[in-house]
């Protein structure tokens, strides 16, 4: 592969489709803590662009050395992901129902690194279609992944900023289904 417009393109649009899940999931921690500072909304957006600029990376790297037990382990990808949101949706979830009309704060650096992860796991597959470029070309691919990522998450904390401070004591609720239905999506788009 050369250097091209349509390498560019294609490196923004792979950022677009993979950061769609970090999005909802931004989206949710904003909806739970509508009085966010920017801080915490750079950190959350920060941490989900450097998942995504390491699993392709890393799914590049396997393909060049351990293809053979990465491909046992691709099969896993999709329960990993439902586990790991299906655990953080429930917490949220329960916390919720359980009541109480003070704001928690929507996420911890522990859970915002189990969120990076789950939202990120799918982009080691990209590894496998970016096999044939040098390691520089990888390397400006998932970079380009992890900057439209941080943008698109900066919109879905603001996006869940404005309706959390609307919905105040649903947002947990709110936010813990979103968390569930994504890792049902990754899911069901991984074994399918």
């Amino acid at each position: 592969m050369e250097w091209s417009a349509l390498f560019f393109l294609n490196s923004v649009l792979f950022g677009v489709g993979l950061a769609m899940d970090a999005f909802s999931v931004s989206m949710a921690n904003g909806l739970n803590e509508p009085r966010m500072k920017r801080r915490k909304m750079l950190l959350i957006a920060g941490t989900f662009a450097l998942f995504q600029i390491a699993m392709p990376l890393i799914g590049w790297l396997c393909v060049h050395t351990i293809a053979a037990t990465f491909s046992v382990f691709e099969k896993c990808i999709p329960w990993i992901a439902l586990v790991l949101l299906l655990f953080l949706g429930g917490k949220m979830l329960l916390e919720g129902l359980r009541g109480g009309e003070e704001e928690a704060p929507a996420v911890g650096i522990g859970a915002l690194l189990v969120q990076g992860i789950a939202t990120s796991i799918d982009a080691l597959s990209v590894g496998f279609t970016i096999a044939e470029y040098n390691f520089r070309m990888a390397l400006i691919e998932s970079l380009i992944i992890g900057a439209v990522t941080f943008v698109i998450c900066i919109g879905g904390v603001l996006i869940g900023k404005k309706f959390g401070t609307k919905l105040a004591g649903k947002a947990t609720i709110l936010g813990g289904v979103i968390l569930i239905l994504i890792g049902l999506e990754i899911f069901l788009k991984g074994i399918l």
